[in-house]
Formats: C-alpha cells, structure tokens, sequence
C-alpha cells in the first residue's frame, strides 16, 4: 500500500517552499501527500511580502475533517506562529496520532529575521518538540529554540546538541548548512547515539525552501517504513532523504523559476 503522508504549513505561491514543495516532495518519494494549510503568503524567490494566518477554528476543522477519514502514516509540521495554533495542532494530533511526526521549527528567515514572537516560539518548545519524533532545525532556528548564540563550528553544534535532545524529540537533525565549508554537515541525534551526515556543499542560489523539503523527504521516507522496522531503519530513512536533496539541488538548474533564490528540483528523478 502507498503511505499516506500530511503537511501542516502554509502556501507558497511560487511553489518552491511550504505546503506546494511538500506536497512535490511526498509525490516525488512515492507517498500520497495531504494538506491542511495554517496561512496564506505573498511571496515569491525574492522575499516575502505578506502572511495571512489561518483562523485556529479553520485550522482544527481541516485537521479532524482530514483526519476522521483518512489514514495518515506520518505528519510534517512547518512554520507555527501563534502558541493557540500549535495547542490546536498538538489537541488534534494526540487524538489521532500517526506513526510519524515530523517537526520543521521555522522560525527564522534566509535574512536572520525572527518570524514569531517570544510566546510562539516558547510554544513550538514547550508543546511541539516534544510531540515530534524527529525534528529538524537549522543553527539560526537552534539557537531561537534554546536562547543561544548561533553555533559558528563543528564544535558549537556538538555541545549545542545534547540541549536540543533535552527539549524531548528522539531525533534530532541539526543542519549546518549556514556554516562556511566545502561540505553542509548535519548532525544527526537518535537513541542509538550521534554521528554526522556530510554532503558536498553545491555552489548554487536555488536555495528557497531547501528545509521544507528536508523535512517533507523525511517524512516520507519514514511513512515508508513498515510498523516493525529495524532500530536502524529511522537512521537509514534520514539519511535517505538528505541525498535526495542533496540530487535536487543538484539538478536545480536545470529549472528556471524566478529572479531570486529559485528551488530545487523535486522531480529531479522524473523529468
């Protein structure tokens, strides 16, 4: 059977970031992808002109309509901004838990802003992360989570990461993309200890929505999984779905899609 897989996020209308790119993500890794969307955007790969939030009653209404009849194998939840957003989520998703959640705390832009408030980030700390079984932050989001500097070495991911693991997911992914380097190195977190996942840096500006669709890849690689799966088998899934980004981005030149930063290619493997 093919795994069912939901976005939680808002919309991206030109298509490379939020619910669009998750959704090419799912279809890409072979899933059936589902959506609830929590805010509407006007932007495009030059920046962000606009957020419209989704009312929380709009919010719970897709969530348990979605959920009262379809299977859902494993949720990705993207950007939160609002503590009664994420209380809603959370309500929902503890009534009707899929096998998988997937956390992508956005909560800072590619310019350094900070996109929600103090209450909103408490929130996705204090009643997300310990939701999520995997979570996926990058060290500008990292170091919003747990009030820290941004980690500027290899070292001050290392020591950054025990603190992450404390907030509660069992998986921790921090990427480590904004370091300078030849490589982007993630270090990933798990029960079974910590190791890094390296990957060549690729010298391209087709970076919108890089994190949506890491996140959206790991949740569909974990959907996948069958319900006995190996210890290693979560591990394996994680580091599948960084070398299928790492091929999108690869391949993102061959699209030409806006004046800014552009995406990746998603179907990368197809066309």
């Amino acid at each position: 059977m093919i795994a069912n897989v939901l976005t939680i996020a808002g919309s991206d209308p030109s298509g490379g970031a939020g619910i669009q790119a998750d959704l090419k993500t799912f279809s890409a890794l072979g899933t059936y992808g589902t959506s609830v969307i929590t805010a509407l955007t006007a932007q495009n790969t030059c920046g962000v002109a606009g957020v419209h939030g989704v009312s929380v009653a709009a919010i719970r209404q897709q969530l348990e309509h979605l959920l009262a009849d379809v299977h859902i194998d494993a949720v990705k939840i993207g950007m939160v901004a609002s503590r009664d957003v994420a209380q809603t989520i959370a309500d929902v998703l503890r009534q009707r838990r899929p096998r998988w959640i997937v956390l992508d705390p956005v909560m800072v832009a590619k310019s350094g802003d900070v996109l929600v408030d103090d209450a909103g980030i408490r929130a996705v700390r204090d009643i997300l992360v310990p939701l999520a079984d995997v979570i996926t932050p990058n060290l500008p989001e990292a170091a919003v989570l747990l009030d820290r500097s941004r980690p500027a070495s290899l070292e001050d991911m290392e020591a950054l990461l025990p603190e992450l693991v404390a907030l509660g997911a069992p998986y921790v992914v921090l990427k480590g993309g904004h370091l300078r380097g030849e490589t982007c190195p993630d270090l990933l977190a798990s029960p079974q200890g910590q190791r890094w996942l390296a990957a060549e840096r690729i010298a391209t500006d087709n970076l919108h929505g890089t994190g949506c669709a890491l996140s959206s890849a790991i949740t569909a690689c974990l959907a996948k999984l069958p319900p006995q799966a190996s210890s290693e088998a979560p591990i394996e899934a994680i580091t599948t779905a960084k070398q299928w980004l790492h091929e999108a981005l690869a391949a993102s030149e061959r699209l030409n899609v806006g004046q800014g930063r552009g995406p990746v290619h998603h179907f990368h493997a197809w066309w």
